[in-house]
């Protein structure tokens, strides 16, 4: 039985019970996975945000977009907050600005 039972550790006088040298190693191992999961998550995370703002900054009358609802279309207007897409002769959406996921090519409507 003695197997599942770890054995007690004798204890220095004078020595606090949480003092055994696990505190420093913690704190490290604690700063090597914040190191990681900004590396791995938070990095890449902040880049894409950085190149969609850039995106959507850059956007002009007559660029040809793709949306979030998988709307294809070409740019009308472009307000504040706002773009009108122009989806269909005569027909016109109007959309959020952050709905926009990527801007297409010149010409892929056409071929499309």
């Amino acid at each position: 039985m003695e197997f599942f039972i770890s054995s007690a550790s004798a204890q220095a006088a004078g020595a606090p019970a949480g003092a055994a040298g696990g505190g420093f190693g913690s704190i490290i191992m604690m700063v090597v996975m914040f190191g990681f999961i900004y590396f791995l998550m938070l990095r890449p995370q902040m880049k894409r945000a950085k190149e969609q703002r850039a995106m959507l900054s850059a956007l002009a009358k007559g660029d040809e977009v793709a949306t979030a609802a998988g709307l294809l279309g070409k740019v009308e207007e472009i307000s504040e907050s706002y773009v009108s897409i122009e989806i269909a002769p005569n027909v016109t959406v109007k959309l959020q600005k952050h709905a926009i996921t990527a801007v297409l090519p010149k010409g892929t409507l056409k071929s499309a």
